[in-house]
């Protein structure tokens, strides 16, 4: 059986924090603001994996009011989330996800991410797709005042 799941998640960008998006540091005067690394495409990928099996979102299995989060590494808990999915035997198919950016320029840093993502998540980079657009200077996003992402995963169940 498949099921689908759709992740969503925003940060705000400031000065002072490394800039983090599927698990790679990106050259950067800002980063984004957050309990953990604020990595949201990261974030938006677990929130979709969790969705698929109606599982909650990533506030309730890794809480901000939790310390343990305070500036964590997001790939860990990305696998946490997958072990999660092979105790319910369940696994990753593949997932899509799109990051809205103003700045700086992504595509450099694409492959390293779908690397980086799809070892966490045990598929190949091929499973992983991240795109990136701008939001052409439009609203929030386009003032540079932070990024988001959006992100579907399809997840394999064993039949019922």
């Amino acid at each position: 059986m498949l099921r689908i799941g759709q992740g969503y998640d925003v940060h705000r960008l400031v000065a002072g924090r490394t800039l983090v998006l599927g698990g790679v540091q990106i050259p950067s005067s800002l980063g984004l603001e957050g309990h953990s690394d604020a990595d949201a495409l990261t974030h938006a990928i677990m929130d979709a994996l969790l969705g698929a099996l109606a599982l909650g979102d990533i506030g309730t299995h890794f809480p901000s009011a939790d310390p343990r989060y305070a500036g964590a590494d997001s790939v860990p808990l990305l696998r946490t989330v997958v072990e999660m999915l092979a105790e319910r035997g369940a696994r990753v198919v593949n997932v899509d996800s799109t990051v809205i950016a103003q700045q700086p320029r992504l595509a450099p840093y694409v492959p390293a991410m779908c690397e980086r993502l799809a070892e966490a998540m045990e598929v190949s980079p091929g499973d992983v797709s991240v795109k990136a657009t701008t939001p052409e200077r439009m609203g929030a996003f386009g003032r540079g005042e932070g990024i988001a992402a959006h992100a579907v995963a399809m997840v394999e169940l064993p039949d019922r």
